[in-house]
């Protein structure tokens, strides 16, 4: 087995072990037991387990950023954005993604090891969503009052906490899923409106931002 096989595995078994087991019992026995391997490599590859679980962060959200791009670049309107949000969040809580994801907090807070490339792997997404809401918000009444940046770095905050959230309330977190639904729905109703419509929208931004 190569280097890179073994260091590949490790990876794999860190992420399932965490996913499983929680990061309470999440040790280099415990991952290289899962990843088939002896657990000096652990030490070997990556130093510490510490160090192991931050690179397998950002080696499992690579891989779940890159699976959905396609679908992000296929997003035109914030509605199929908030669309592919529900579905994203089905999938990864299926695939224990959530539960990986809050295992990872709760330990970022005590390891700052994992701090980081918690926030790493998370940017990952952030990268993505900012681009999809540059694409979309171009062409709107609301775009040129909006901050791509800050605003992927809040749907990424919101999504994160809903995530998590719904484990203690179900219906609370689809409740607030349906409120952004229907804020994106405001947003295409100003997108419908005509030229001299989204002129006068614009100008009444304008000014209330100058207020502000």
């Amino acid at each position: 087995m190569s280097s890179a096989d073994t260091k590949e595995k490790l990876l794999a078994g860190a992420l399932a072990t965490l996913t499983e087991q929680g990061i309470a019992k999440t040790s280099a026995r415990s991952v290289a037991a899962a990843a088939g391997v002896n657990q000096a490599l652990v030490f070997y590859h990556f130093g510490s387990v510490d160090e192991l679980l931050a690179a397998a962060c950002r080696y499992g959200a690579q891989q779940r950023v890159d699976e959905y791009r396609p679908r992000l670049e296929a997003v035109t309107t914030l509605a199929e954005l908030l669309a592919l949000g529900r579905t994203l969040h089905a999938e990864e809580k299926t695939r224990g993604h959530v539960a990986f994801l809050g295992q990872l907090l709760a330990g970022a807070q005590t390891q700052p090891a994992l701090a980081p490339a918690t926030a790493a792997g998370l940017d990952l997404w952030i990268e993505e969503i900012e681009k999809v809401l540059g694409r979309v918000l171009a062409q709107s009444p609301v775009g040129e009052f909006t901050d791509p940046a800050g605003l992927a770095r809040a749907v990424a905050a919101s999504f994160v906490g809903l995530e998590l959230y719904e484990g203690v309330d179900a219906l609370g977190a689809d409740a607030a899923f349906g409120a952004l639904e229907q804020l994106a729905g405001l947003v295409a109703v100003l997108e419908d409106l005509g030229p001299v419509a989204q002129r006068a929208v614009r100008h009444q931004l304008r000014r209330r931002t100058q207020r502000g």
